[in-house]
């Protein structure tokens, strides 16, 4: 199976962010990873509302809405209706999981759920029926240009193996430390969309960057 490419904006010039994202429709990436930082649930503050707004009006990329915050219900309505097409929010986080999941899908978005390197994979399996995707973070959220944490790699292959087991085709992403080397690890464990930021915005040439990234269960 082909590979997604989910780039992340967290790499990329926010002075000239509307050129930035259109190199990443030129050069054929299908997803824009948007990383939301609160400040508390991670030590980093970022972007929120308004630039994911203006992000919508400037592409019709898939928006790829990761929400690293303590309270992701209290936001999800808002985030689906400023053009998320997919909000993935932490299972560590303060929200009921359920709830939240629930609301996300209301809203018209895609729930997706993540957890941090130290989560045990097990402690998705009871949402499995209700996701599009789960995000396995390979390194530690809040920061770009970590670098990837391969122990990771066992829970991307329990989570596909406990999905295919239920007969749900769902999506698993991982974030964090992504390269043409380190997504050969993933894909091989299981995982279909990658996310990539540091690797693509600093490559010389995006499309050649994320072809490789492609080809890396070849």
């Amino acid at each position: 199976m082909r590979s997604i490419i989910s780039a992340s904006v967290l790499s990329a010039d926010m002075l000239n962010l509307e050129e930035e994202i259109k190199k990443i429709e030129d050069n054929g990436i299908e997803m824009l990873h948007f990383d939301v930082m609160d400040g508390i649930f991670v030590n980093n503050i970022t972007y929120g509302l308004p630039v994911l707004e203006q992000v919508r009006k400037a592409t019709d990329l898939i928006l790829d809405v990761h929400l690293m915050i303590t309270d992701p219900l209290r936001y999800v309505t808002r985030f689906a209706g400023s053009g998320a097409d997919y909000i993935s929010f932490h299972i560590e986080s303060e929200s009921n999981t359920a709830d939240t999941i629930e609301a996300i899908r209301r809203s018209g978005a895609k729930p997706a759920l993540a957890i941090k390197p130290a989560t045990p994979a097990e402690c998705v399996f009871e949402y499995l029926d209700y996701l599009d995707m789960v995000l396995v973070m390979t390194v530690e959220p809040g920061f770009g240009g970590q670098s990837f944490i391969a122990e990771t790699m066992e829970k991307v292959r329990i989570i596909r193996e406990k999905a295919a087991s239920l007969e749900r085709d769902i999506m698993i992403q991982v974030d964090g430390g992504i390269n043409d080397v380190t997504a050969a690890y993933a894909v091989n464990a299981g995982a279909d969309v990658l996310v990539s930021g540091s690797y693509l915005f600093k490559a010389e040439n995006m499309a050649e960057a994320a072809g490789k990234l492609r080809r890396a269960d070849i």
